[in-house]
């Protein structure tokens, strides 16, 4: 049995005043890190640091920018003005359209046949093998194809 290691993450981004300096509230994610199809690969020595870590700066940016689906309704109302809270949603706003804008420029940097291993294996979480029958690939060649576009992915965030 394998144990769960869960890791809490703090993201610059997810200030809520960006335009303050000094400490402030952040929002604290938990993330089990054995949930992650390429974080499983990493352990299991399959990719490089600098792989793992352009993977989870693109599921980081997929998921800021709020790009999954939802699975209930949304409640929260936006803010009347101002002087309401309305500078704070539009600087969170702001944030989702930065990571927007980084996610798509990430996955045209990794190219047309690459995207798709990406969103599948990293962004959506399938395993390899499921993401290779849904490609219609041979069995055993998507962990080649997704180091090859990891690859890409580190040269774009600068982390290889």
């Amino acid at each position: 049995m394998t144990t769960r290691r869960l890791e809490t993450r703090i993201h610059p981004d997810d200030r809520i005043d960006p335009g303050k300096t000094g400490p402030q509230v952040m929002r604290h994610v938990t993330v089990n890190v054995a949930e992650s199809p390429i974080a499983w690969l990493a352990a299991r020595g399959h990719l490089s640091g600098a792989q793992l870590a352009a993977g989870e700066k693109l599921r980081a940016d997929y998921e800021r920018a709020g790009l999954a689906g939802r699975v209930t309704m949304r409640w929260d109302a936006a803010a009347p003005a101002k002087t309401r809270g309305g500078a704070k949603a539009a600087d969170a706003s702001l944030a989702r359209i930065d990571a927007h804008r980084r996610f798509h420029a990430a996955l045209n940097a990794a190219g047309p046949g690459l995207a798709d291993i990406c969103w599948r294996v990293i962004c959506a979480g399938e395993g390899i093998g499921c993401a290779e029958k849904g490609l219609g690939w041979p069995a055993r060649s998507g962990k080649l194809v997704l180091g090859l576009a990891l690859d890409r992915l580190a040269r774009f965030y600068g982390t290889g």
